[in-house]
Parts: structure tokens; sequence; C-alpha cells
């Protein structure tokens, strides 16, 4: 049986081809880019690299927006309110969805194109959902490249729907321009720990499903996180974060949210700080890349991950000490 490597496309053939698909606005030629930069195939892996070095010029025009919360808010109900009134404003939205990986069987759901059936079906939006696989942060390893694919593509709008609140959800925060957190009225003090830090970190925050009988508990929740903004640190651009509500499911605040960030888009644009905010973003990016390769080299070794078998041996049968092992490890490798 052949193996896998035979019904490879050849990349000197195919990339460009695919490059000026891409640049056509071809939704197809998108998913296949982006299947692409998420492989782990060492061919892919290569023509990935050429392909995003091919549509770099073609980057930076986008307005990225990232969206988290805890679990239960409705990032998905707001994202396709939100990306249905911007498709009717003649805009071109770009979703990048990530769910949760299963630790136990590393599967996926991927559900949220059905979340979002409207959207799904709007010839000027896109959805294209990822498992988080092993990548902490929020979003998956590759979820950049799949940003500057969606620019090159043409798309205007990027909403970057992260797997929800944590310690872990903040990379999101290095990748876009807008960070927008949607909270829930009455969640209760078990909450307040992950909300601050998640907090000092937002452009935005929406509490959501303000309405019905909540309308009242979610006015009072936006006082006191209007009081809470100023004990935080203040926004290193001079952005004063604005509390809002809004109700996906009856449609209300959604423009009023859009106005809040087009103005933000507007001001940051203004004082140059969104282009300097992308600066230390593709910097802090790079440097990452490096501790990831490094990390892939490494354990890409057979005689390493021999001697790391070896070394947990001792390690279980207390022999070695951890720190001792790790010494060791690294003893002739520097």
């Amino acid at each position: 049986m052949p193996n896998d490597s035979t019904f490879r496309r050849t990349p000197k053939i195919h990339l460009q081809a695919l490059v000026n698909d891409l640049l056509a606005k071809n939704k197809i030629s998108l998913s296949k880019a982006i299947t692409i930069v998420e492989s782990k195939h060492p061919e892919e892996k290569k023509i990935a690299s050429e392909l995003i070095d091919k549509i770099l010029p073609y980057t930076g025009q986008s307005f990225k927006i990232g969206i988290t919360g805890v679990p239960g808010v409705g990032k998905s109900t707001f994202i396709e309110a939100l990306g249905k009134l911007l498709t009717s404003n003649g805009k071109r939205v770009a979703v990048l969805s990530i769910d949760p990986t299963s630790s136990r069987t590393g599967g996926s759901i991927l559900g949220d194109k059905t979340r979002m059936p409207e959207l799904a079906n709007d010839p000027s939006a896109y959805i294209r959902p990822t498992a988080a696989g092993k990548s902490l942060g929020g979003v998956a390893s590759n979820t950049r490249e799949a940003i500057m694919l969606c620019e090159a593509a043409g798309f205007e709008i990027i909403l970057v729907e992260t797997v929800g609140v944590g310690q872990s959800e903040t990379m999101v925060k290095d990748m876009v321009d807008y960070f927008l957190l949607l909270l829930l009225a009455g969640g209760g003090d078990e909450l307040q720990g992950i909300k601050r830090g998640i907090m000092e970190l937002a452009d935005h925050i929406l509490i959501n499903k303000a309405d019905g009988n909540n309308l009242d508990t979610a006015r009072s929740a936006r006082e006191e996180f209007r009081n809470a903004i100023h004990l935080l640190p203040p926004h290193e651009s001079d952005w004063v974060v604005p509390v809002e509500l809004c109700s996906s499911l009856e449609k209300t605040g959604i423009s009023e949210a859009w106005k809040t960030m087009g103005q933000y888009q507007k001001q940051m644009k203004g004082s140059g700080w969104i282009y300097l905010n992308r600066k230390n973003q593709s910097i802090r990016w790079f440097r990452e890349r490096i501790s990831t390769s490094l990390q892939e080299d490494f354990y890409s070794n057979p005689k390493i991950n021999e001697e790391i078998k070896e070394k947990e041996e001792m390690i279980s049968s207390q022999k070695i000490s951890v720190r001792k092992a790790v010494d060791e490890l690294f003893k002739n490798r520097h």
C-alpha cells in the first residue's frame, strides 16, 4: 500500500497557483492553505514557510479582534450577531474558532459552524474551526499564520474566538489588535480571580445576556466593573476600557459595541499605537517560534529520546533527582 507521501502535493508546481487563488479571495484555497500551515508533515512545513513568505506583502490591513469569555457566556452567539452586522454593512468577516482538545483522546468537537448557522452560510463570511491541540493560550499553535492567510484572502475583519477564560487564555492578546472580554452578570465571587487577570488585558468589556429578568442585574454588574476598571493598571495606549451591555439573542448593544471598536481603531491608528503594537507582537512571535523549534529539534533526536527514557526510569526508581537528570541530559549539548 502506498504511503501518505505518495499523495502529497508538489510544492514547486502548485504553490504559486494556491497563492493566486488565495489573493483572488477563494475560500476553498484559503481552507487548503490553513490546512498546510497546520500540518505537522515535514514536507508541508516547508511549503507553509514558503507560502507565508509569499503572502506576507498582502497582510497587515485587517482589523483583528480576539474574543474570550467564561464558558456559557455566549461567545458563538455574539460572534454570529456581530458577524452578520458587519457583513450587512459590506464587510468581509473571517472567524477563527478554537475548540478545546481532549487531553485523553486528542479529539475535538469543532462544532462552531453549527453554532453559527447564519454566518456559516453568509457568502461574505468564512468560519474555520480548529482544535487547540497541546497549545496553551486558548489558541491553536498556528493561529497567527491562519490570521495572515485570512488577511491575504481579503477579509477586512478577523474574529478569533478562544477556548474560554483561564490562566493560559491571554496569548490571543499577542496576536490581535483588540481584545474583547465577554462576561455574565451574577457569575459569583468564584470567578473574580479569573476575571482580574483577563480584565487587565481587555480593551473592551461586554456584559452579555443583558435581557429579560437579567437586565437589572446586568446594569448593576456594569457599574461594578466600571468601578473595578479604575483599580487596574492604566492601559498602555491610554485607552479607557469601556464596559457595556449587550444581548446577542435580542441583537441589542451589538452595533454600539462595534462603534466602540471603530473608535478604538481610529484612535490607535491616529496615535500610531496599533502599528507599534503589531511590531512588538511580531518580535515576541519570533522568539516564541525559536523556543518551539528548539523543542521540536530536541525531541526529534532518537538518541535524546532514548536517554530521556533511561532518565525517567532512574527518576521513577529514585536513583536520581529530577534536577540532576536534567543537568546530565544537557551537560554535553550546550
